[in-house]
């Protein structure tokens, strides 16, 4: 799994401090992070001996934050994890 946040983690990496500070805060929100345990998991079952398996689980797991992002806005939440969401810290458009 650390393989899988670290690639999560550069995959958010930019030159616009927003983008920055929403990745980390995303990033640190918590979570089981289940989909992508999953992933390694399957591939440790089928004995895989690639490297794919982790992009197949950084994927997942960013697929499945942008989805809590949108579905945030769109309830108009206000927490997620005990923690304020990103559309209330930086507003809908920044979130999305």
């Amino acid at each position: 799994m650390l393989n899988v946040n670290r690639l999560i983690e550069t995959s958010l990496s930019s030159d616009v401090p927003l983008i920055n500070q929403l990745g980390q805060y995303i990033i640190n929100s918590g979570g089981k992070r289940l989909r992508p345990a999953l992933v390694i998991l399957s591939s440790k079952i089928f004995s895989y001996q690639g490297n794919q398996h982790i992009n197949l689980a950084a994927i997942i797991e960013l697929i499945h934050t942008a989805t809590l992002l949108h579905d945030d806005v769109v309830d108009a939440s206000i927490l997620r994890r005990g923690q304020k969401t990103a559309n209330q810290r930086w507003g809908n458009e920044a979130s999305v």
